[in-house]
């Protein structure tokens, strides 16, 4: 786990901007409000080996206790999954709130986009884009 000191980086992920692989960024609302448990879960995992199999490294971006990670570990998957709809819903503007409190938050479009961006990774995936977003 790479930190810098307000979001952490998965291993994975780290060793693949190292290198220079292909990055593929994927928002987690679709993980914690899309579907119940244990289907988000199966689907959040064949998603990220359908990312693999194209020969990228999937990244999903999610808070857990307070602080971002880009790239999460298969039990940080399983914690969202598992606690659906209580995990808050965390758009850009709700970042910092999520970040204080020490809150749980399942990113949206634009806080992926955020994340992503600000660790360096370009593409991304989404199940459905609710609003337009820079």
């Amino acid at each position: 786990m790479v930190n810098n000191g307000a979001w952490k980086l998965g291993s994975e992920v780290a060793e693949a901007l190292a290198a220079g692989k292909p990055i593929v960024a994927l928002e987690s609302t679709i993980i914690s409000h899309g579907m119940p448990y244990p289907q988000n879960l199966e689907t959040a995992l064949l998603v990220e080996a359908e990312v693999r199999k194209g020969g990228a490294v999937p990244a999903t971006i999610a808070v857990i206790a307070g602080v971002p990670y880009v790239g999460l570990s298969r039990e940080q998957l399983l914690h969202i999954a598992q606690r659906g709809t209580a995990v808050t819903k965390v758009s850009r503007r709700d970042l910092p709130f999520v970040m204080a409190r020490g809150c749980d938050g399942a990113t949206t479009v634009s806080a992926t986009m955020l994340l992503a961006h600000a660790a360096g990774i370009h593409v991304f995936v989404t199940g459905g884009v609710g609003g337009v977003h820079r």
